[in-house]
């Protein structure tokens, strides 16, 4: 009897210990195996702009790689925050902007005849364009997501920030824009406390193989006045982006204390001299040039490429110059 009782208990015993063995097999896979899930990868975060170009909205990726610059202004700026640029328009680069001639960065033709065909083949992730290529747009857009950069003359400085601040969210550098923009209003403030101050009135012209052009208020030269707050010798010059012609007959009528002058030929490269053509027997009547006032105006920072952070810095010290 204790035999047969002994045999069951051991059979019992030997049953439970199968269970256990069965049950740690089933034991669930722990994590660390190739049957967990393959990580999502996160959505590139996007920049959604609007402008006058495009009824629809345009998006680009933030932090774009492959970056096409067809406005010097938004160049230099793209320079000062430290930014690659993959290619650009070879033709008239500013001076100061002279490392970007440099075969590593691809020659896209001059700012108003693109190289379409090596623009294309770039296959830029943005482009950014301004006024000289505006008629153009849609064949931009055609080959990348592209921002229009344009300046509002009438409205500068409000065109120049909202521009300033685009380009610092597309790159993730908003602190750093707010810093620059923070630093050249205070510059600003300073010249337009110390002009409201002067009892010259000042005339503005950009001269051009020996022939001149007046801009007042408002026009693409008007920051002078509408900003830096010098007054004008001539409330009535037409607004306009390229002038209004004068004779220099009209300059010695005008008068001005202060005259500002923006030499285009030097800024292109061409040969002449604005200086030997205006201060000729006329001029040299006026109160700006009896009064040691006539101030040169560095045309690659105020015709090439005004509206970037570095060409604004420069203006704001050439302007302070005439105080």
């Amino acid at each position: 009897m204790k035999k047969v009782l002994l045999t069951i208990m051991m059979m019992a015993l030997l049953v439970v210990m199968v269970a256990c063995g069965t049950k740690d097999e089933k034991k669930p896979v722990t994590s660390g195996t190739t049957d967990k899930e393959p990580a999502v990868e996160a959505e590139a975060e996007k920049v959604t702009i609007k402008h006058e170009l495009d009824t629809n909205a345009v998006e680009i990726n933030k932090n774009p790689e492959t970056v096409v610059v067809f406005d010097f202004g938004v160049l230099d700026t793209l320079d000062e925050l430290g930014v690659e640029v993959a290619g650009l328009p070879q033709s008239n680069i500013p001076g100061y902007l002279s490392k970007y001639e440099d075969s590593k960065y691809k020659n896209l033709g001059s700012l108003k005849e693109p190289d379409f065909e090596a623009l294309h083949a770039l296959k830029p992730d943005v482009i950014f364009i301004s006024a000289r290529q505006a008629d153009m747009y849609d064949q931009f857009a055609e080959i990348a997501p592209t921002v229009f950069v344009g300046l509002d003359y009438s409205n500068y400085m409000e065109s120049f920030k909202h521009n300033m601040e685009l380009v610092g969210e597309i790159f993730g550098k908003e602190d750093d824009m707010k810093s620059e923009l923070a630093e050249i209003d205070a510059q600003i403030a300073a010249i337009k406390e110390k002009a409201s101050a002067v009892e010259e009135k000042s005339l503005i012209v950009l001269g051009t193989e020996g022939k001149v052009s007046a801009y007042g208020p408002s026009s693409r030269f008007g920051i002078i006045h509408d900003v830096f707050g010098f007054a004008p010798a001539d409330e009535k010059i037409e607004a306009s982006t390229h002038g209004q012609n004068i004779t220099f007959e009209y300059i010695l009528s005008t008068n001005p204390g202060i005259l500002f002058v923006i030499d285009r030929d030097a800024a292109i490269g061409n040969e002449s001299s604005v200086k030997d053509s205006l201060e000729n027997d006329l001029v040299i009547k006026t109160d700006a040039f009896k009064n040691d006032k006539m101030v040169y105006l560095n045309g690659e920072y105020w015709y090439l490429s005004g509206g970037g952070l570095l060409s604004m810095k420069e203006m704001i010290k050439e302007v302070e110059a005439a105080l």
